[in-house]
């Protein structure tokens, strides 16, 4: 048995040469808001947990996030997204399919 019930990784990963990256369009920002969002809600009742990651080698699909343990990966443009996987996925256990990759 998972300690969570749901644990989210935001691949946060930097590349030093300038090559696409998840955060080169701004995932430790969009994994910070999530954090931020998820603590204000009743799911942290829940157990999520909302991590960043290092590169999840996924490079030109990013950004991405992965949520476990249904090994679900996401992209997702901005916060909209990032709120509508929150509540779809987190609050109502159901899939995101426009954003799933």
């Amino acid at each position: 048995m998972s300690h969570y019930e749901h644990h989210v990784f935001f691949c946060c990963h930097q590349k030093a040469d300038g090559r696409n990256c998840c955060n080169k369009h701004g995932a430790s920002g969009a994994q910070a808001y999530a954090k931020e969002r998820v603590a204000g809600l009743p799911l942290k009742e829940r157990q999520v947990r909302v991590n960043k990651a290092g590169c999840l080698g996924r490079c030109d699909e990013g950004p991405l996030l992965v949520i476990y343990p249904e090994a679900v990966w996401y992209r997702y443009a901005d916060t909209n997204d990032v709120d509508e996987i929150i509540r779809e996925h987190l609050g109502h256990g159901r899939v995101v399919e426009r954003l799933r990759i």
